[in-house]
């Protein structure tokens, strides 16, 4: 995943949303990964997904199945 610093993305926004439209992108801030930004299509299949699994399911409950 391509990453960016939170001042480079501030400086990079128009690059940063081209490149988040393919493929989710990082922001880091004080070396720690803060954000993730995606497409809008993907963050609604994972929404669908979360939502299929109802509200109190984690996805560690699925490694003991």
């Amino acid at each position: 995943m391509r990453s960016f610093t939170a001042a480079a993305a501030k400086n990079k926004f128009g690059e940063l949303v081209d490149m988040a439209r393919s493929a989710p992108v990082a922001i880091t801030k004080y070396d720690r990964t803060v954000l993730v930004i995606m497409a809008v299509e993907e963050y609604e299949r994972l929404a669908k997904l979360d939502a299929a699994h109802g509200p109190s399911a984690s996805p560690i409950d699925d490694l003991d199945q």
